[in-house]
């Protein structure tokens, strides 16, 4: 299976969007808005910014992993 490793990021404040790479060994948990300067925390029940704010989401999550949620 090939996953996807770039992901737009939509701001939910400004609708500002940036196309970023992700990592795939760890979790973004937080990211600043390119447009506003907001900064971007993980919607509660998600690992990481890209699984809230991404086109796409991260890596682990895409291969059906846990990701880096705490246990």
């Amino acid at each position: 299976m090939e996953i996807a490793t770039r992901s737009v990021i939509t701001c939910p404040k400004c609708g500002g969007r940036a196309e970023e790479e992700m990592p795939t060994d760890a979790c973004l948990y937080f990211y600043e808005c390119t447009s506003c300067r907001s900064l971007l925390r993980p919607k509660r029940g998600d690992c990481c910014v890209f699984c809230s704010f991404g086109s796409v989401q991260c890596p682990p999550i895409q291969l059906g992993q846990d990701c880096c949620r705490t246990q």
